[in-house]
């Protein structure tokens, strides 16, 4: 079961027990950017495509998942709704940060980012933690018919995209029993989370974010239709 820390994170106790971690999902209450100067994001595009990172800073271009393995850096994705997640390569000590709304996930973006850390890193799945974060739940994602055939639907009806995404890391190879959902829906719980759903134009973005080793510890963390996120 996810917590949150004293810092308004939601983090994940089976990653806390890999030493070189940092990982996190933010509320609306924590300012990710501000704790990590150098973090790492990207213009989401609602697409399959993964950027590695490679110990760069900044908007690193158009993507839904980047990936790094450089000691200190940090990646993240922002959502207000759709489905963050984050991989770990335990063995290797790499990390990948995913957006995945409906468009991505129909792109599979969690079964292309399983591969292309594959591809950078040499990651296994077998290696791999998968950590599915807070976002809009069946509960509240109601979509009309032409988005819910996308999902095996008829007619209009509920989807529910944390579970998608899981389905995805399982066909992808990833152990189940290394797959943590935090079971949050984000338009549910205002009080923590942001949701597009619910709050339309004003809603404001959370961070969820990984990185690799303790030389960032010092940042102030302790020792992680409409699409979900308002795009047509």
């Amino acid at each position: 079961m996810f917590y949150k820390d004293p810092g308004q994170v939601y983090r994940v106790p089976e990653l806390d027990a890999l030493g070189w971690l940092i990982h996190g999902f933010g509320t609306r209450h924590a300012d990710i950017p501000a704790r990590f100067p150098g973090l790492a994001t990207l213009k989401q595009a609602h697409s399959p495509a993964c950027i590695a990172a490679g110990g760069r800073s900044g908007v690193l271009g158009p993507g839904d998942a980047l990936l790094e393995n450089v000691p200190g850096a940090v990646v993240a994705v922002r959502t207000a709704d759709c489905v963050p997640l984050l991989l770990v390569d335990e063995r290797l000590r790499a990390v990948a940060a995913v957006h995945a709304g409906w468009r991505g996930t129909v792109a599979r973006i969690a079964e292309r980012a399983v591969e292309a850390m594959r591809e950078r890193f040499g990651s296994q799945p077998s290696d791999l933690h998968a950590a599915i974060g807070p976002a809009i739940g069946p509960c509240c994602y109601e979509v009309g018919p032409e988005v819910a055939a996308r999902f095996g639907g008829r007619g209009r009806g509920p989807v529910d995209l944390p579970a998608a995404n899981r389905r995805q890391l399982i066909e992808a190879g990833v152990t189940p029993a290394r797959i943590y959902a935090s079971n949050l829906c984000a338009m549910c719980l205002p009080e923590d989370f942001h949701s597009f759903r619910r709050d339309g134009e004003a809603a404001g973005r959370m961070y969820s974010f990984a990185g690799v080793g303790r030389a960032i510890v010092s940042c102030g963390l302790p020792s992680g239709a409409t699409d979900a996120d308002g795009e047509k």
